[in-house]
């Protein structure tokens, strides 16, 4: 027979603050700047901080002796506070407080000077412009070539068509057929214009750019090799008319087909295989030359200084008339309003919040790892986020969300927060080591090899043995894989 009767449970639920909390967290920086946006374009009660701190921050500075770039925000936030509106829900105080003590007095705001590193005793390259590697793009560097040429304009222009139509790997995929009827010049542009356009190209840089197959890049890499190269004849033919069954290694048929020895058709083989299929990988692409660092650090009196980059450091705070002016009106805290009102409150908590958590895990992880800003990748010891957890009191799942797509600029480069927490693995003596300095050993094992005489995976792990660290042979084939370093019969040079 149904029946009614009452029950009591506790559950865990979080409320909206938490929920916006642990959502921010997680946000890399450039998704950060987006919801950021859009609260400035949707709240009226949020306005954009074009206060000075802006400017410092755009000069690459950062505020002097510790002093937050939020401040000023905060300030608007308590004075504005009406006291007709709703509470803030007890709940949410109960999130993991994440305040930072100053930053030390001795460090010095402007990180781009170069004269007050050398007077704080600062180590070189305390830009972090400097820090990020830029590589010229496969059109830029091949326009800069072709500056080099003396060409009338029309020459110059198509040969400047042709550099526009190459693909990302190098290749001229469009026929010149339908490249000559894409291009607007007068007299018609032909295709034999465009075909001493295109060798002039495949001239410029590296061999093999230009080709409109996998056989002409591979025919034009051979042809730019010394006469006297072994086996470059029969690489050719290779090249240009057997290909697929190189592929499908038929040794017999090729040697029938091309009509030489077993001898000269393994040393041909070899060649072709070291050659280049797509050269146009060589150049720096331009969606990826950039990533925005949440933190900066660097060595300031012999210390490694963190700091939040003032770049992605939130430009909002709450819009002082406006929030005044509804705190004095009748029935604010019944009017739809006043929950946008505290959601540009919380909105700029949390986000002083996600900042403070990021730059204390920050913090941990380089004293965790203060002996990679001094000696590099071998230097990397083994640590997990449990190992940061503990020692700033958050939960693990926090510091997974406060590392996850964040990045940190060092004077060795800019890194993600996972790159500083490689797995563990024992050694011969029962200590550990990291998977990182295990990766650094075999570069520079690899770097120092005989090239006549490749090193083999099974040797790799016989000489990590030797020093003490014990890893399988399909471990070193992984980090090797890792390292993008081919196997040892294709680093073998005659």
């Amino acid at each position: 027979m149904p029946s009614i009767e009452l029950r009591t449970r506790q559950s865990l639920a979080l409320t909206p603050r938490l929920q916006q909390s642990v959502r921010l967290l997680q946000l890399s920086a450039l998704e950060f700047q987006q919801e950021l946006r859009t609260a400035l374009d949707t709240n009226p009660f949020l306005e954009y901080d074009s206060s000075e701190a802006e400017d410092v921050a755009l000069a690459g500075t950062t505020p002097a002796d510790g002093e937050d770039a939020n401040v000023s925000a905060a300030d608007t936030l308590a004075a504005v506070e009406p006291d007709g509106l709703p509470a803030e829900n007890s709940a949410s105080d109960t999130l993991e407080s994440a305040g930072q003590d100053d930053m030390p007095a001795d460090f010095s705001g402007d990180y781009g000077s170069r004269s007050s590193a050398r007077q704080n005793g600062d180590a070189d390259g305390s830009d972090p412009a400097e820090w990020a590697r830029s590589q010229p793009t496969l059109r830029e560097q091949l326009h800069d070539a072709l500056r080099l040429y003396r060409l009338d304009d029309r020459d110059r222009a198509v040969a400047r068509f042709i550099i526009e139509a190459l693909d990302e790997d190098g290749y001229m995929r469009q026929s010149l057929a339908d490249l000559a009827d894409s291009v607007d010049l007068e007299p018609t542009l032909t295709e034999e214009e465009l075909l001493v356009a295109l060798r002039l190209v495949q001239s410029l840089d590296r061999p093999g750019l230009g080709a409109r197959s996998l056989s002409e890049c591979l025919a034009l890499q051979i042809n730019a090799l010394p006469a006297n190269t072994p086996g470059r004849d029969v690489a050719r033919q290779i090249a240009e008319h057997h290909l697929e069954r190189l592929a499908r290694r038929e040794q017999a048929e090729l040697q029938k087909q091309i009509g030489c020895s077993a001898e000269e058709l393994r040393v041909a083989c070899a060649l072709v295989r070291k050659l280049d299929p797509k050269p146009g990988n060589c150049y720096g692409r331009a969606e990826d030359n950039y990533v925005v660092p949440d933190v900066i650090v660097r060595q300031a009196r012999n210390k490694w200084v963190v700091s939040i980059n003032p770049a992605v450091q939130p430009r909002a705070r709450i819009h002082r008339m406006y929030a005044q002016l509804f705190a004095q009106s009748a029935g604010a805290s019944r009017s739809p309003l006043a929950q946008q009102l505290q959601e540009a409150r919380w909105l700029i908590r949390n986000a002083q919040q996600r900042f403070d958590t990021i730059q204390r895990v920050a913090e941990c992880i380089v004293a965790h790892q203060k002996a990679f800003f001094q000696y590099g990748e071998i230097a990397l010891k083994p640590m997990v986020l449990r190992d940061v957890a503990d020692e700033l009191g958050l939960h693990e799942s926090t510091i997974s969300r406060a590392t996850g797509n964040k990045y940190m600029a060092t004077p060795r480069g800019i890194f993600e927060f996972k790159h500083f927490f490689p797995r563990e693995l024992g050694t011969e003596s029962g200590g550990t080591c990291s998977a990182a300095a295990v990766r650094a050993l075999l570069k520079e094992m690899i770097a120092a090899e005989n090239t006549r005489d490749p090193l083999s995976d099974v040797t790799l792990a016989k000489m990590l043995a030797d020093q003490g660290v014990l890893v399988a042979r399909r471990t070193v084939a992984k980090y090797r894989h890792l390292m993008k370093v081919p196997p040892a019969e294709l680093r073998r040079q005659l």
